[in-house]
């Protein structure tokens, strides 16, 4: 039996998710905890990104337990479940409109008031390094820019969980070091909820709070940064940890 505890948003038991009638994914149990920065890790195809659609609820398991607040997830329909959480995937998904009217769009369609969306919008801009290119249309950004305005699109609503999805691999180094020094910052600041799926074992030591490690579409090893590299649950997870170059400091 699944014991929620107040400290966590999200909890997940004996989870078993199939993409084409495969297994994709086999998690016994994780909780995520209430403001964390949760970077989920692993080789390719090893079901990271399963973890997140399943969390989004774009994939449906085959069995298993998903409490979010201590509820079933299946209490809520998708649509009232979704108003929860904000999704940024890799390609920036943005409307051919301005800057603006991309960030704003998500609270006009939860018909905020327009004095409110005018308040709103320019702050999350600011929060993200964008404000200067409001009126800038989409089509016209870098990037760089694209993925800072995805992320204010998702953040200005103000979700309880965020979910990234290797949002920044196409990026350039310095464009990525960037973002993720202002993104942990801002995510420190408003607490919010984050799984962050990357390949990138250094951007998950920088941004994270804890670090799941996925191999063989199994959730192997969940710890913060330091305890993992020190302490890898098994050889699979030593290996792709290669924890022996690294020097993490806790």
């Amino acid at each position: 039996m699944l014991i929620h505890t107040m400290k966590n948003l999200v909890e997940l038991q004996n989870l078993l998710v199939l993409r084409g009638n495969q297994p994709a994914l086999h998690i016994d149990k994780l909780s995520i905890h209430k403001g964390e920065v949760l970077a989920v890790v692993g080789p390719n195809g090893a079901g990271k990104s399963t973890l997140l659609l399943t969390l989004a609820r774009l994939l449906k398991p085959k069995r298993g337990t998903i409490l979010f607040h201590g509820q079933p997830i299946e209490k809520e329909s998708d649509t009232a479940y979704r108003r929860h959480i904000g999704l940024v995937m890799q390609d920036p998904l943005l409307f051919d409109t301005s800057v603006y009217e991309n960030v704003a769009s998500g609270l006009k369609f939860r018909r905020l008031a327009k004095e409110e969306i005018q308040r709103q919008v320019p702050l999350t801009l600011e929060r993200l390094g964008v404000a200067h290119l409001s009126k800038r249309r989409a089509n016209h950004l870098s990037g760089g820019e694209a993925q800072r305005v995805s992320l204010a699109r998702a953040l200005v609503l103000a979700p309880e969980l965020l979910l990234l999805d290797e949002p920044f691999s196409a990026l350039d180094p310095p464009t990525r070091a960037a973002i993720l020094d202002d993104l942990k910052e801002l995510l420190r600041e408003m607490a919010t909820t984050t799984v962050f799926v990357t390949h990138d074992l250094q951007e998950a030591v920088q941004l994270s709070t804890r670090m799941a490690v996925v191999i063989g579409n199994r959730l192997r090893q969940v710890e913060t940064p330091n305890k993992l590299f020190n302490s890898p649950a098994d050889d699979n997870v030593a290996r792709f940890l290669d924890h022996r170059s690294w020097n993490i400091s806790s």
